[in-house]
């Protein structure tokens, strides 16, 4: 019922996922993210603490791979899950259960993941890979686009109707945490969403840490 993808950018030290499924708001559920952790994905029936587990884990200094079997041994039901991890240092580690749904796969590429169940077909998550491994430009454009070459290749057996982005950077706050909950073309009002909130980002950004230098204040949005 879900696919998804989770990155690092060793140029600016953003670590970030973006994911998509059949499910009501899978983004509140599947995508766990820390600035200066890593990414902990945990999905296909699902169990939301094995997302915040894998970033404590990651935070301790545990290599992905050994947070896998630490997970592992958490949950007893654990078959049942599919899992991924990045750090940040762009280490990956992923797991699918023998008993994950449907035609299910997972794939791990340079700084990235990827990984899905219920799939059209198993070469899926390989081409998220791809499509990330050769973008270019802010991670979020990179995740969107690796998610939307998921989608061209097939992506779920039947159609999707949330999804979610969310990225870390140098603030301890995700920067971008944007998420469409319950929509007929999920994918595309993500990317709608980004193009939206890219241009003011950093103004958000600014208003944490010096709000001396914000750009306006007293208009309409600015909260």
């Amino acid at each position: 019922m879900t696919f998804s993808v989770a990155g690092f950018c060793p140029d600016t030290g953003m670590l970030g996922c973006a994911i998509t499924s059949s499910s009501i708001g899978v983004a509140s559920r599947c995508a766990w993210v820390d600035s200066g952790t890593g990414v902990a994905l945990t999905q296909n029936v699902t169990n939301p603490a094995l997302g915040s587990l894998g970033l404590k884990l990651l935070r301790e200094g545990l290599a992905p791979a050994q947070v896998l079997k630490a997970q592992a041994c958490a949950d007893t039901d654990v078959q049942w899950r599919q899992l991924g991890l990045v750090n940040a240092r762009g280490e990956t580690a992923t797991f699918s259960g023998t008993r994950a749904l449907g035609i299910h796969a997972t794939a791990e590429g340079r700084h990235c993941l990827a990984m899905g169940n219920l799939l059209a077909n198993a070469a899926v998550p390989q081409a998220m890979i791809g499509a990330f491994e050769s973008s270019r430009g802010h991670l979020a454009d990179r995740l969107l686009q690796a998610l939307e070459a998921g989608l061209a290749a097939g992506g779920e057996m039947g159609p999707v109707y949330s999804a979610g982005l969310k990225i870390c950077a140098e603030p301890s706050w995700p920067v971008v945490d944007l998420r469409v909950d319950w929509r007929e073309q999920p994918i595309l009002e993500l990317r709608s969403l980004w193009t939206r909130y890219a241009p003011q980002m950093q103004a958000y950004i600014t208003r944490a840490s010096t709000p001396s230098d914000a750009e306006s204040f007293g208009v309409p949005g600015d909260e």
